[in-house]
């Protein structure tokens, strides 16, 4: 037996003391985040990117061999979440200022592993865990002729059903695209519904594009929290 098993096999139920309602998981959380925010804080953006050159350079080393693998064949995995209480345009429009405000504070907050999120003179940046790889890419193409394989995509869904799309080539610095993105939203009677589509080179272990397929529920589901609270 394993300590995980081991540990797996042991139960703690909260009895009584702390006021309040939340299990001991929601204590833990709060101050895992509020743990985490101190350190993005003192550390700024520029410091938390010094400290993770090193495996920003292995990660995207990782990413640029998976392209050039992969002789530009993708493979897909969809997050699908359904929310109440917001519609999908009012989510968007929160996104929109989000990204546009220049605080990246609410997009960093959405998932521990966001570590920079911003326009530069390239596009819009991001840093955060593909699988277990620290990397930095950029997203763009909306639009553009780069765009097409959106149109002829298999998870591609309804117009008329989720009007909402977005679609974008992830690329490094140097052009090397290593992923896409297509994120559809339709309303429903009481909010509306995210399907979240990404895709990475096919030579990309499974578990990586498993692990993204996650990270999109953890981050898409407190941006749609948040865009809720900024709304009350």
């Amino acid at each position: 037996m394993t300590d995980n098993q081991t540990a797996a096999a042991v139960t703690v139920a909260l009895a009584s003391g702390p006021a309040g309602s939340g299990s001991i998981d929601d204590f833990e959380l709060f101050y895992a985040r509020r743990a985490l925010d101190r350190f993005r804080t003192l550390l700024g953006r520029q410091g938390l990117l010094d400290l993770l050159a090193a495996d920003i350079e292995e990660g995207n080393a990782f990413l640029r061999e998976a392209a050039r693998t992969s002789c530009g064949e993708f493979h897909a995995g969809t997050t699908v979440l359904q929310a109440r209480g917001l519609t999908s345009g009012e989510f968007l429009e929160w996104m929109d200022g989000a990204f546009a405000g220049g605080d990246e504070r609410p997009l960093l907050a959405a998932h521990p592993e966001h570590y920079a999120m911003g326009t530069d003179e390239i596009g819009a940046r991001v840093v955060e865990n593909i699988g277990p790889h620290v990397c930095s890419f950029y997203m763009g193409g909306w639009g553009t002729s780069a765009m097409a394989w959106a149109e002829d995509a298999d998870e591609l869904l309804p117009e008329s059903e989720y009007p909402r799309k977005m679609s974008s080539n992830l690329f490094l610095e140097d052009g090397t695209v290593v992923g896409r993105a297509l994120i559809q939203f339709g309303d429903t009677a009481d909010g509306f519904t995210a399907n979240l589509t990404v895709y990475f080179p096919t030579s990309c272990p499974q578990d990586v594009l498993d692990h993204h397929l996650r990270h999109y529920a953890v981050e898409f589901r407190n941006w749609i929290v948040t865009a809720a609270a900024a709304r009350a």
